[in-house]
């Protein structure tokens, strides 16, 4: 395999067939968008575990994290387990993003394996534009 310059291509899908320089010009500003996509979708799960351990308090999450399981009985153990249930849920929410940026990471990269020389470039710049746009709000608070 060999990369090509052609205004052809099928890209991901059947469904999504490129015949025309207009619709391979539309078809890299999509792709550039998945990739600037996928790069804003990082940062966005590096801030969300920052949130995450924020929201803990310190021995609670140390707890946590290591499985140390000390229920203490009365008000304590409610305290606990709210800090368990809140843990939990934003541990499903880095699942959940985690998982959206796998999704998307293939199909950028089954985009490039298309072998199309412009829909390869239009991933390298989207994945520039979205680092030099996003990598800048992980220093905002």
């Amino acid at each position: 395999m060999h990369f090509i310059f052609s205004d052809k291509a099928v890209l991901l899908f059947d469904f999504w067939r490129v015949h025309s320089p207009t619709g391979m010009a539309l078809s890299v500003l999509v792709v550039l968008l998945l990739a600037i996509l996928y790069e804003g979708i990082k940062v966005g799960k590096v801030k969300l575990f920052h949130k995450t351990l924020e929201n803990l308090p310190n021995t609670s999450s140390q707890q946590l994290i290591l499985g140390s399981d000390q229920d203490s009985t009365g008000s304590g153990s409610t305290s606990a387990n709210g800090t368990r249930l809140r843990w939990f849920l934003w541990y499903l929410g880095q699942s959940l993003v985690h998982v959206i940026q796998v999704v998307i990471g293939y199909f950028v990269m089954l985009a490039v394996m298309s072998y199309n020389t412009w829909i390869f470039l239009g991933v390298v710049l989207g994945s520039a534009v979205g680092y030099y746009l996003a990598y800048p709000l992980l220093n905002m608070t």
